[in-house]
């Protein structure tokens, strides 16, 4: 339930704060006054698209807050805590909401949900669970099949929704997985070419057998090979400068280091100085001689038969380089190739089994979704019988004794989302006459009683916090008019109903009654709202109705309407 509004910079409202609360609101008011934009304050609140062209003239933005009383245990209150906002206990398990929606002039929107911003996608969701609205669009609604179907589901309540939300899971899994088999089905040779292909780079990564590494070990091998007359002279001259075999004249560097080493031993007797000097010759002698063998054991070392090796180490290159060229930037990403591909040969592999399994499947669930449709049309053919008989009665209430309204429904057409139930709300105007469909030849006034005598059935079987009507009265007047008020305030001992209304019949049953103002200083006009009490109200249901305030002729007769209204709620 909203317990109040508040508008700032919205249209031609400046500023205004409407107190609603349960039971029956009338928002009056002269044309033009702004009651059409408090319906467009309601929609920004329920998610509705945001328009910069909205704004009051001169404003930076436009700003409505809309406090609520909910359950606080039900789903409302689940999705605010889902959604980061704060509720506040209301006592007797109730909370407190404050929804708000700004809109600028650059046509950027903020939502805000219990003190949190949010998308305004969720004030959408909670807008479906706190409001039905009602409008002329929506009288346009109702002469859409998809629009009587939902209405004839809402009636028949939790019964068929617990199927419906069976049969759509069932929908959507046998959708998924025909979709899937189809695509297997029609891609079949296709992926049997992608198969093939696969096997054959398999066989040929796995024929040569790459190392990760191999590539640069074998580069480096072919980079030595490639020089080795140019390194065996290389050492073999070091070594022979080092420890030279060939003359005994002790040139060499040993030679020389031991020569070196006994002339100062010789006379290291007459000077200790010399002694440690003679050691580090000593030591360096040893060293050079561990760096001789070096040079033996590497040219020992040398292959003799290094250009048939070369020969073979560049035709493995070649091969590895093929395969790069064919399957990779690179010899890893070869590799990485061998191991994806294997994997996806699997899956390719079992295409015949995923095919007949997926078949299986697919034909369990239609056989589970016929099963459920039938289901959902005999719940909806039973729900039918009893909305038309029910809103039939309605309608008699409403000045409409002769008319008579038959739901039909008709199964047999393709599986969709809702089903396979085409839904009809047929309307006999008068005995005699044929059942027409509400979308041809039904009046404006017809469609509202017709709409309202439809809301006030289903919401004894589905039940809404929040009723808004905006002139849904249009084109009926008279007793017509006064019918209509009665059943608003049949509605509102359930339900909050906010109705704008030009109809002084329907105000008269309201509990409470709120005023758009409109006043013009300068250029700029702008509107406020009053909530009206006592002698307030009979002279707003006197303008209403002859267009005077102050008429004694049409106070008598709004103090008589407001006392028939007292009488008849």
């Amino acid at each position: 339930m909203i317990e109040e509004l508040s508008i700032r910079d919205l249209g031609v409202i400046g500023e205004a704060r409407l107190p609603l609360g349960p039971g029956f609101t009338a928002l009056t008011g002269e044309t033009g006054a702004g009651k059409t934009m408090i319906v467009t304050a309601l929609g920004l609140l329920l998610g509705e698209r945001a328009d910069s062209q909205v704004l009051r003239k001169g404003s930076a933005a436009a700003v409505v807050e809309g406090h609520w009383l909910i359950d606080s245990r039900g789903g409302v209150a689940a999705r605010v805590t889902d959604a980061g906002g704060d509720l506040d206990p209301a006592g007797e398990g109730r909370a407190a909401l404050l929804l708000s929606r700004s809109v600028s002039q650059e046509g950027r929107s903020r939502a805000v949900v219990g003190g949190r911003t949010t998308p305004v996608g969720v004030l959408t969701e909670l807008g479906r669970e706190l409001v039905v609205v009602h409008g002329q669009a929506d009288q346009v609604r109702l002469r859409s099949a998809t629009a009587q179907r939902d209405a004839l589901d809402r009636f028949a309540g939790s019964e068929l929704s617990g199927v419906l939300d069976e049969y759509q899971e069932t929908y959507r899994r046998w959708q998924t997985g025909q979709g899937e088999l189809d695509v297997l089905v029609a891609e079949r040779d296709r992926r049997a070419r992608e198969a093939e292909d696969l096997r054959i780079a398999i066989e040929e990564i796995e024929a040569v057998a790459p190392r990760r590494g191999e590539d640069v070990e074998l580069a480096e091998r072919a980079e030595r090979l490639g020089n080795l007359e140019e390194l065996r002279l290389a050492a073999a001259g070091a070594h022979e400068l080092i420890s030279a075999q060939q003359t005994d004249d002790g040139s060499d560097a040993l030679g020389l280091l031991d020569n070196a080493r006994r002339q100062l031993e010789r006379v290291s007797g007459h000077d200790a100085a010399l002694v440690p000097i003679a050691e580090a010759i000593a030591n360096a002698s040893f060293a050079v001689s561990d760096v001789s063998a070096q040079l033996s054991s590497y040219l020992g070392g040398l292959d003799a038969d290094g250009a048939h090796e070369l020969e073979a180490i560049q035709e493995r290159r070649a091969e590895l380089t093929a395969l790069i060229r064919k399957h990779g930037q690179s010899l890893d990403e070869t590799i990485d190739f061998l191991d994806v591909g294997s994997s996806r040969l699997l899956e390719l592999d079992n295409d015949s089994d995923r095919i007949e399994r997926l078949r299986g499947e697919v034909a369990g669930d239609r056989g589970a979704l016929m099963a459920l449709a039938e289901r959902l049309s005999g719940i909806r053919s039973a729900a039918a019988a009893t909305l038309s008989e029910q809103v039939t009665a309605e309608l008699t209430a409403l000045a409409m004794a002769d008319a008579a309204v038959t739901v039909e429904v008709v199964s047999g057409g393709d599986y969709s989302l809702a089903g396979r139930d085409q839904v009809s709300i047929l309307l006999q105007p008068h005995k005699g006459a044929e059942p027409r469909p509400l979308g041809r030849g039904a009046s404006g006034g017809e469609l509202s009683r017709v709409m309202l005598a439809i809301e006030v059935v289903i919401a004894g079987s589905d039940p809404v916090p929040t009723f808004i009507f905006d002139e849904v009265d249009a084109g009926v007047g008279g007793a017509s008019a006064i019918e209509i008020g009665k059943r608003l305030a049949r509605l509102a001992r359930s339900a909050q109903v906010i109705v704008v209304t030009h109809l002084p019949q329907v105000a008269a049953f309201a509990t409470n009654h709120l005023r758009v103002v409109k006043s013009t200083e300068g250029e700029i006009t702008a509107s406020s709202v009053q909530q009206l009490q006592g002698e307030e109200r009979a002279e707003e249901l006197a303008r209403m109705l002859s267009g005077l305030a102050d008429s004694e002729s049409g106070l008598a007769h709004a103090r008589e309407l407001l006392e028939t209204a007292q009488a008849l709620a």
